[in-house]
């Protein structure tokens, strides 16, 4: 089975009020779908928030998850997936240590992984995770 992990971040001023989103498939279902706000951060923070998190979701539920063949990463953060297939340099110090840390985790899960590139559009349940978990923060 592949697991295919939509995730996306935002930010209401960038950097402003901050959230992550994402949400993980199998062959079938949703097996997750998580959105939380992060404090005032900026938009490409919350990105890598949401493929860290995913990752440490998959890490703490993989006995539970069965044979897992690979990871499909889909976000509409082009920077971010550029960086995580080492097609542009991540230079930001903050940026650098997420980066770090997906790759720390990634070497831990130890599947295959890819990260694509998509339009927002092909990425409305997490787009929607992170807007729910901002109104929420910010409206009540």
């Amino acid at each position: 089975m592949n697991l295919t992990i939509f995730t996306d971040g935002g930010s209401r001023g960038n950097p402003g009020p901050a959230a992550y989103g994402f949400s993980i498939k199998d062959d079938l279902k949703e097996l997750a779908g998580v959105g939380k706000y992060i404090g005032i951060d900026t938009n490409n923070v919350a990105e890598y928030s949401a493929v860290v998190e995913a990752l440490k979701w998959v890490k703490a539920n993989r006995e539970l998850l069965g044979e897992i063949s690979g990871i499909n990463f889909f976000m509409d953060s082009e920077l971010i997936s550029r960086q995580l297939n080492g097609q542009y340099k991540v230079k930001h110090p903050v940026m650098q240590s997420l980066f770090h840390t997906v790759q720390t985790l990634l070497s831990e899960i130890s599947l295959p992984t890819t990260f694509t590139h998509v339009r927002r559009e092909n990425n409305k349940r997490a787009d929607a995770l992170v807007n729910e978990a901002l109104d929420k923060e910010l409206y009540s």
